[in-house]
Protein backbone atom coordinates (compact mmCIF):
# COMPACT_ATOMS: atom_id res chain seq x y z
CA UNK A 1 0.00 0.00 0.00
CA UNK A 2 1.78 3.19 -1.21
CA UNK A 3 0.99 6.00 0.36
CA UNK A 4 2.81 9.25 -0.39
CA UNK A 5 3.49 12.19 1.85
CA UNK A 6 3.58 15.79 1.14
CA UNK A 7 6.75 16.43 1.13
CA UNK A 8 7.22 13.44 -1.41
CA UNK A 9 4.75 15.01 -3.63
CA UNK A 10 6.32 18.21 -3.94
CA UNK A 11 9.78 16.81 -4.57
CA UNK A 12 8.02 15.84 -7.54
CA UNK A 13 6.55 18.82 -8.30
CA UNK A 14 3.11 17.95 -7.84
CA UNK A 15 0.31 18.96 -5.68
CA UNK A 16 -2.12 16.63 -4.44
CA UNK A 17 -6.56 16.56 -4.81
CA UNK A 18 -6.35 16.38 -1.52
CA UNK A 19 -4.40 16.29 1.35
CA UNK A 20 -5.88 12.92 4.02
CA UNK A 21 -5.78 14.12 7.44
CA UNK A 22 -5.34 11.05 9.31
CA UNK A 23 -5.57 11.65 12.90
CA UNK A 24 -4.25 10.08 15.91
CA UNK A 25 -6.62 7.51 16.10
CA UNK A 26 -6.20 7.02 12.90
CA UNK A 27 -2.40 6.61 12.83
CA UNK A 28 -1.62 5.35 16.58
CA UNK A 29 -4.56 2.92 17.10
CA UNK A 30 -4.81 -0.45 15.94
CA UNK A 31 -8.69 -1.04 15.22
CA UNK A 32 -8.66 2.81 14.05
CA UNK A 33 -5.77 1.65 11.80
CA UNK A 34 -7.91 -0.72 9.68
CA UNK A 35 -10.46 2.37 8.67
CA UNK A 36 -7.63 4.30 7.38
CA UNK A 37 -6.21 0.90 5.35
CA UNK A 38 -10.01 0.97 3.80
CA UNK A 39 -10.05 4.77 3.09
CA UNK A 40 -6.72 5.05 1.35
CA UNK A 41 -7.91 1.66 -0.59
CA UNK A 42 -11.25 3.50 -1.48
CA UNK A 43 -9.30 6.51 -2.49
CA UNK A 44 -6.79 4.50 -5.22
CA UNK A 45 -9.88 2.72 -6.33
CA UNK A 46 -11.08 5.89 -7.35
CA UNK A 47 -7.76 7.45 -9.12
CA UNK A 48 -7.79 10.00 -6.25
CA UNK A 49 -4.54 11.84 -6.34
CA UNK A 50 -3.82 12.22 -2.39
CA UNK A 51 -1.17 12.72 0.33
CA UNK A 52 -0.35 12.59 3.86
CA UNK A 53 1.58 14.71 6.41
CA UNK A 54 3.33 11.86 7.74
CA UNK A 55 5.53 12.38 10.55
CA UNK A 56 4.49 16.24 9.95
CA UNK A 57 1.25 15.77 10.81
CA UNK A 58 0.72 16.52 14.87
CA UNK A 59 -2.56 16.26 16.75
CA UNK A 60 -5.30 18.97 16.00
CA UNK A 61 -5.45 19.83 19.53
CA UNK A 62 -9.15 19.07 19.81
CA UNK A 63 -8.61 17.35 23.12
CA UNK A 64 -6.64 19.56 24.36
CA UNK A 65 -9.38 22.24 23.80
CA UNK A 66 -12.15 20.25 25.05
CA UNK A 67 -10.12 19.35 28.47
CA UNK A 68 -9.94 22.95 28.88
CA UNK A 69 -6.04 23.93 27.92
CA UNK A 70 -6.71 26.24 24.97
CA UNK A 71 -3.15 27.32 25.52
CA UNK A 72 -1.78 24.23 24.49
CA UNK A 73 -4.95 24.22 22.00
CA UNK A 74 -3.44 27.15 20.36
CA UNK A 75 -0.09 25.73 20.31
CA UNK A 76 -1.05 22.65 18.38
CA UNK A 77 -3.01 24.50 15.98
CA UNK A 78 -0.28 27.53 15.02
CA UNK A 79 2.21 24.56 14.51
CA UNK A 80 -0.18 22.34 12.13
CA UNK A 81 -1.43 25.57 10.28
CA UNK A 82 2.06 26.90 9.30
CA UNK A 83 3.00 23.22 8.03
CA UNK A 84 -0.30 23.10 6.06
CA UNK A 85 -0.03 26.36 4.56
CA UNK A 86 3.97 26.07 3.52
CA UNK A 87 2.48 23.23 1.26
CA UNK A 88 -0.40 25.72 0.06
CA UNK A 89 -3.14 22.80 0.93
CA UNK A 90 -6.62 24.06 0.13
CA UNK A 91 -8.95 20.60 0.36
CA UNK A 92 -8.51 18.53 3.39
CA UNK A 93 -10.30 14.84 4.04
CA UNK A 94 -10.25 12.82 7.25
CA UNK A 95 -12.00 10.10 8.99
CA UNK A 96 -12.10 11.69 12.06
CA UNK A 97 -15.20 14.31 12.87
CA UNK A 98 -13.01 15.24 15.93
CA UNK A 99 -10.22 16.35 13.40
CA UNK A 100 -13.27 17.83 11.19
CA UNK A 101 -14.74 20.07 13.19
CA UNK A 102 -11.39 21.18 14.48
CA UNK A 103 -10.05 21.84 11.10
CA UNK A 104 -13.05 23.39 9.92
CA UNK A 105 -14.83 25.66 12.46
CA UNK A 106 -11.95 26.36 14.62
CA UNK A 107 -8.31 26.79 12.50
CA UNK A 108 -9.53 29.65 10.61
CA UNK A 109 -9.87 32.21 13.44
CA UNK A 110 -5.84 30.92 13.83
CA UNK A 111 -4.93 31.80 9.73
CA UNK A 112 -6.11 28.59 8.49
CA UNK A 113 -8.48 28.32 6.13
CA UNK A 114 -9.45 25.21 3.76
CA UNK A 115 -12.04 23.40 2.16
CA UNK A 116 -12.28 20.77 4.88
CA UNK A 117 -14.42 17.06 4.17
CA UNK A 118 -15.54 13.84 6.36
CA UNK A 119 -14.51 11.28 4.57
CA UNK A 120 -18.30 10.24 4.00
CA UNK A 121 -19.04 13.13 2.49
CA UNK A 122 -15.94 12.71 0.12
CA UNK A 123 -16.89 9.34 -0.78
CA UNK A 124 -20.24 10.52 -1.09
CA UNK A 125 -19.20 12.66 -3.83
CA UNK A 126 -16.82 10.44 -5.72
CA UNK A 127 -20.00 8.47 -5.81
CA UNK A 128 -21.68 11.36 -7.38
CA UNK A 129 -19.23 12.31 -10.10
CA UNK A 130 -19.13 8.37 -11.02
CA UNK A 131 -15.95 7.99 -10.09
CA UNK A 132 -16.15 4.93 -7.36
CA UNK A 133 -18.74 2.70 -7.54
CA UNK A 134 -20.47 0.67 -4.35
CA UNK A 135 -22.04 -2.79 -4.48
CA UNK A 136 -23.89 -4.76 -1.74
CA UNK A 137 -21.65 -7.75 -1.86
CA UNK A 138 -21.64 -9.66 1.29
CA UNK A 139 -23.48 -6.84 2.85
CA UNK A 140 -26.82 -7.35 0.62
CA UNK A 141 -29.89 -7.36 2.87
CA UNK A 142 -28.36 -7.16 6.31
CA UNK A 143 -29.70 -4.68 9.04
CA UNK A 144 -27.58 -1.90 9.93
CA UNK A 145 -28.08 0.53 12.09
CA UNK A 146 -26.14 4.34 12.04
CA UNK A 147 -24.78 5.88 14.55
CA UNK A 148 -24.37 9.92 14.37
CA UNK A 149 -20.83 11.25 15.70
CA UNK A 150 -21.74 14.41 17.72
CA UNK A 151 -19.29 16.02 15.54
CA UNK A 152 -20.39 15.02 12.51
CA UNK A 153 -24.31 15.54 13.29
CA UNK A 154 -25.54 18.14 15.74
CA UNK A 155 -22.24 20.06 15.59
CA UNK A 156 -22.13 20.15 11.96
CA UNK A 157 -25.62 19.18 10.33
CA UNK A 158 -24.05 16.17 8.74
CA UNK A 159 -26.61 13.23 8.81
CA UNK A 160 -27.06 11.83 5.10
CA UNK A 161 -23.94 11.74 3.53
CA UNK A 162 -23.21 8.67 5.75
CA UNK A 163 -26.80 7.32 5.57
CA UNK A 164 -26.73 7.45 1.23
CA UNK A 165 -23.69 5.47 1.33
CA UNK A 166 -24.94 2.78 3.45
CA UNK A 167 -28.00 2.43 1.43
CA UNK A 168 -25.77 2.01 -1.69
CA UNK A 169 -24.66 -1.42 0.00
CA UNK A 170 -28.21 -2.55 -0.69
CA UNK A 171 -29.02 -3.25 3.28
CA UNK A 172 -31.92 -2.46 5.49
CA UNK A 173 -30.71 0.76 7.56
CA UNK A 174 -32.64 0.85 10.71
CA UNK A 175 -32.91 3.93 12.80
CA UNK A 176 -32.40 3.81 16.77
CA UNK A 177 -34.87 5.72 18.46
CA UNK A 178 -32.34 8.58 19.54
CA UNK A 179 -30.85 9.68 15.90
CA UNK A 180 -29.88 12.57 14.11
CA UNK A 181 -30.72 15.82 15.90
CA UNK A 182 -31.62 13.91 18.75
CA UNK A 183 -28.69 11.13 18.64
CA UNK A 184 -27.03 10.25 21.94
CA UNK A 185 -23.43 10.65 22.39
CA UNK A 186 -21.04 7.15 22.39
CA UNK A 187 -19.59 9.04 25.30
CA UNK A 188 -15.64 9.99 24.35
CA UNK A 189 -16.23 13.11 23.50
CA UNK A 190 -14.87 16.71 24.87
CA UNK A 191 -11.73 14.51 25.55
CA UNK A 192 -13.54 11.64 27.63
CA UNK A 193 -12.04 9.13 25.37
CA UNK A 194 -8.99 9.45 27.47
CA UNK A 195 -9.91 9.25 31.23
CA UNK A 196 -12.22 6.87 32.91
CA UNK A 197 -16.29 7.99 33.21
CA UNK A 198 -17.12 9.43 36.28
CA UNK A 199 -19.28 6.94 38.75
CA UNK A 200 -22.44 6.66 38.21
CA UNK A 201 -24.86 3.92 37.55
CA UNK A 202 -24.15 3.38 33.67
CA UNK A 203 -21.60 3.90 31.21
CA UNK A 204 -22.91 6.61 28.30
CA UNK A 205 -21.64 4.14 25.89
CA UNK A 206 -23.73 1.16 27.53
CA UNK A 207 -26.55 3.14 27.11
CA UNK A 208 -25.75 3.87 23.62
CA UNK A 209 -24.96 0.48 22.76
CA UNK A 210 -28.96 -1.26 24.23
CA UNK A 211 -30.32 1.41 22.07
CA UNK A 212 -28.61 -0.24 18.89
CA UNK A 213 -29.06 -3.45 20.11
CA UNK A 214 -32.57 -2.36 20.16
CA UNK A 215 -32.92 -2.38 16.21
CA UNK A 216 -31.98 -5.86 16.05
CA UNK A 217 -29.39 -5.11 13.60
CA UNK A 218 -26.36 -7.03 12.10
CA UNK A 219 -24.16 -4.38 12.18
CA UNK A 220 -23.52 -0.87 14.07
CA UNK A 221 -22.29 1.66 11.23
CA UNK A 222 -19.63 4.39 12.61
CA UNK A 223 -18.17 7.66 11.28
CA UNK A 224 -15.65 7.90 13.68
CA UNK A 225 -12.87 6.31 15.28
CA UNK A 226 -13.71 7.06 18.97
CA UNK A 227 -17.20 6.43 18.43
CA UNK A 228 -16.29 2.78 16.91
CA UNK A 229 -14.09 1.83 19.98
CA UNK A 230 -16.62 3.40 22.52
CA UNK A 231 -19.41 1.12 20.56
CA UNK A 232 -17.42 -1.96 20.34
CA UNK A 233 -16.34 -1.65 24.37
CA UNK A 234 -20.17 -1.91 24.58
CA UNK A 235 -21.38 -4.30 22.23
CA UNK A 236 -18.08 -6.05 24.45
CA UNK A 237 -19.95 -5.00 28.14
CA UNK A 238 -23.33 -7.10 26.91
CA UNK A 239 -20.95 -9.48 25.69
CA UNK A 240 -22.70 -9.72 22.08
CA UNK A 241 -19.56 -9.57 19.88
CA UNK A 242 -20.36 -12.79 17.95
CA UNK A 243 -23.82 -11.23 17.14
CA UNK A 244 -22.70 -7.84 15.89
CA UNK A 245 -20.02 -5.80 14.93
CA UNK A 246 -18.94 -2.17 14.72
CA UNK A 247 -17.90 -0.79 11.31
CA UNK A 248 -16.62 2.28 9.83
CA UNK A 249 -18.67 3.55 6.76
CA UNK A 250 -15.11 3.46 4.82
CA UNK A 251 -14.71 -0.17 6.27
CA UNK A 252 -18.39 -1.34 4.67
CA UNK A 253 -17.90 0.07 1.37
CA UNK A 254 -14.28 -1.20 1.20
CA UNK A 255 -14.91 -4.77 2.88
CA UNK A 256 -18.51 -5.61 0.43
CA UNK A 257 -16.36 -5.79 -1.82
CA UNK A 258 -12.99 -7.19 -0.76
CA UNK A 259 -10.81 -4.05 -1.94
Amino acid sequence: MKVPTMAEMMAEGKQPEVLFWVGCAGSFDDRAKKITKALVKLLDKANVEFAVLGTEESCTGDPAKRAGNEFLFQMQAVTNIEVLNAYEIKKIVTACPHCFNTLKNEYPSLGGSYEVMHHTQFLKSLLEEGRLSIEGGKFKGKRITYHDPCYLGRANGIYEAPRDLIRKLDVELVEMRKCKKAGLCCGAGGAQMFKEPEKGDKDVNVERTEQALETRADIIAAGCPFCNTMMTDGVKSKEKESEIAVMDVAELIANAEDL
